[in-house]
Order: structure tokens, then sequence, then C-alpha cells
């Protein structure tokens, strides 16, 4: 008798939950897809690009494919279509934290509408189920969590992978750019298992598939932010003008200093020769002569000393090894750095610089720079040689007439 009861109690429980079910089938699955559309369409952010109504059928539509490939019945197919209506609701309400806020919509909603706690309980397991890492307990909550995440082993994945990047920067959770999110993605592939046999198939083939073309995506994006970063250390053609421009200058301003040292060079050789002939003669006659054209000699030797120590080149004695070159301070597109050097000791170094953009450019600068201050000795010299050569014609010319005023 007290078996005969307890079957008869189950029985009755059965027919119960049957009779819920059969409700949910007739009555409540097209109220809970119209309630669920309008709740989501209505009432969600324009940040969600991924969680949007098309995201809530695709996984209703998943759960369906692979609850029908995994043999479930009537009451069990009506409870996964529940759960994968209700399961993202909770978004409506908060990002993190939405399973929660999911199950309480579906709970609220179905309570509404007289389902039996049993029903319940199982729809707000399948829910809570989804949140990952996922720990599902039963069948139907194994399959939800297989349908919510079929899009790894989708074609479309990539497309729908950017429309989650973005929700989760327009939400202010995480702002990741493409490869960081790759590679977060590919973490997620590695710690995804599916638990139906039927993504375990295919779907799980199209998913390694997908976590191939991840990795190779990663290390491509990887290789070009390599070559930008290298782009970014050479340097423009700009800067090469820049060190022609200044090249050509400097060898105009030393041709320049040169033709002037050639001039005064000339200039008071011919006029100590002329003076000499001229004015030597008269020494016997004159005495008083001698003195002004010491003077005139005097300040046109030194002119002429002047002058061409501002053209005297002056040459490294230095020997350069390459334990000095590796430091890469030597300048060696300077003669005077590497005439010292075996061949082959210079084609390695040559080699060494050329293969190095900011070696080549600093090299460059340290020749603009050597260039500069040579110039700069030659002008000072220079300079100093027509000062000198101003000064004796004036001393000398005043010494001639004060001789001349006298005789």
């Amino acid at each position: 008798n007290w078996c005969r009861f307890i079957n008869l109690l189950m029985k009755k429980q059965k027919n119960r939950l049957i009779k819920n079910i059969m409700r949910i089938n007739s009555e409540l699955l097209k109220e809970v897809e119209k309630y669920v559309s309008d709740l989501i369409v209505e009432k969600s952010s324009e940040n969600l690009t991924y969680h949007t109504i098309a995201h809530t059928r695709l996984v209703v539509k998943n759960a369906e494919i692979i609850g029908e490939n995994e043999n479930l019945n009537e009451e069990e197919m009506n409870i996964l279509r529940v759960s994968a209506w209700f399961h993202d609701t909770g978004y409506v309400k908060k990002y993190q934290g939405h399973e929660a806020e999911s199950m309480a919509i579906a709970v609220n909603f179905l309570e509404s509408k007289d389902v039996d706690k049993d029903i319940r309980d199982i729809v707000s397991g399948c829910i809570m189920a989804t949140i990952f890492p996922y720990r599902p307990t039963t069948k139907i909550a194994e399959i939800l969590c297989d349908a919510d995440m079929m899009h790894l082993g989708n074609s479309s994945y990539f497309e729908l992978a950017e429309k989650l990047r973005q929700e989760l920067a327009n939400s202010g959770i995480r702002k990741l750019k493409k490869v960081e999110f790759e590679k977060e993605s590919v973490k997620l592939f590695k710690n995804h298992s599916y638990f139906s046999n039927y993504c375990l198939g295919e779907t799980a083939k199209r998913k390694a598939e997908n976590l191939k073309l991840l990795n190779e995506s990663i290390v491509n994006r990887e290789r070009k932010k390599q070559i930008s970063i290298e782009k970014e250390k050479r340097y423009s053609r700009g800067v090469d003008s820049m060190f022609k421009l200044t090249a050509r200058n400097q060898i105009n301003l030393s041709s320049i200093a040169d033709n002037k040292s050639n001039i005064l060079i000339s200039l008071n050789g011919i006029i100590i020769s002329l003076g000499l002939a001229g004015l030597a003669t008269k020494f016997q006659e004159e005495p008083a002569l001698i003195l002004p054209t010491v003077i005139f000699i005097v300040f046109s030797l030194s002119t002429i000393i002047l002058a061409i120590l501002s053209t005297r080149p002056n040459i490294s004695p230095s020997k350069f090894s390459r334990d000095d070159i590796k430091p890469k301070k030597i300048n060696l597109l300077f003669f005077g750095n590497f005439y010292n050097m075996e061949l082959e000791e210079y084609e390695w170094a040559i080699k060494e610089m050329i293969n190095d953009d900011q070696y080549l450019y600093s090299t460059m600068t340290k020749d603009q720079y050597s260039l500069g201050k040579v110039l700069a000795r030659k002008y000072k010299l220079l300079r100093w040689a027509y000062n000198v050569f101003m000064v004796g014609i004036v001393v000398s010319v005043i010494a001639f007439l004060l001789v001349f005023l006298q005789l």
C-alpha cells in the first residue's frame, strides 16, 4: 500500500509537470518569445552590439538544433527554449552579473504565468550555468551552454567577435585593441570545451580552425606592428635631404674659404716680391725706408701664414679596431678615421653601419658636426688673416707716409 501511494504520488507529480510543460508548449512559448523580444529591443542599451535580440534568437536556434540531435524529449526541449530566451535578458539592467538578473526576470515571468516551481528551478539552474567557466549540472544546462558558445565554431565567428569587442569598449568594461582582444580570445578558446556530442563533432573542428586563424592573425598583427615600429625608427626622406643640403653648403663654404685663402697668399706673395725688389735697391740711399718695409713684409708674412694655416689639412693618426667601432661612436665617413684600417676591417665596419639606421644617421650627424668644426676653425683663421692684412696695409702706409714727410 505504501509503495502504491508513492507511485501514485509520483504519477500525479509527473502529470502535473507534463501539464505545466504542455502549457509552456501551447500557451507560454509564444508569450515568452514576444515578452523577451520586446524587452530586449525596447530596454537594451545602444552600447550592446553583440548581446542583441539577434544573438538571443541565434542561441535559441542553436539550442533547438543541439537538443534535437541530443534526443531531448518535448518536455526538455520546451524548458531549453524558455531558458535560451531568458538567458541574456539581464543585460537590460546590468552588464556584469547579468545572469542573476536574467534568472530573476525569468522566474518573475514564469511565476506570473503560474508555472510550476520545479520548472522554474530548472530554468534558473540553466541560466545560472551560463556563468563562465561553465559548470552545468544537467543535460539541458549543458546544451544551453553549448548553444551560447556555439559561435566559437561558426564561420561568422570573427564578425561576431568584433561586435563583442566593440560592445566591451562601448560599455566601459574593457577597451582592447584587436590584437589584445584576439589574445584574450585565444585564452577563452583554450579554457572552453563543449559538452554535447553534437558540438564535440563538427562544431569543435570548426572551433579548432578558428583558433588556428586567431593565432595566425595575432602573428600577422604583431609582425605588422614590428614593421611599423621599425619604420618609425627609420628617418624620412626629408632627413636625407637635410643631410645632403647641409653637406653641400659646408663644402661650398669650405671652397669659398680656400679661395679667399689663395687670394691672400697670392696677393701677399706678389706684394713681398715686388716690395723687396723695388725697395731693397733704395735702402742704401734711403735707410729710413727700411723700417716701413720691414713692417710691411712682417704683416704680409703673417697674413700668408694665417691663410696657409686655414687651408692646411689635419689628419688624425688614430687607428681604430672592432672593439672601438662596436660602441658606435666612431665616424666612419671621415677618411682620417679609417685610412689606417685594413680593408676587411673597414668593410665589416661599413656593413655594421648601413644595417643599423640609427648608427648610420648618428655617423652622418657626427660627420656634419666634424665638418662644421673644421669649417669654423678655417673661417676663424681666415678672419684673422684678413684682419692682419688690413691692419698691415694701414700701418705700412702710415709708416711710409711718415718717412716721406721727414724726407
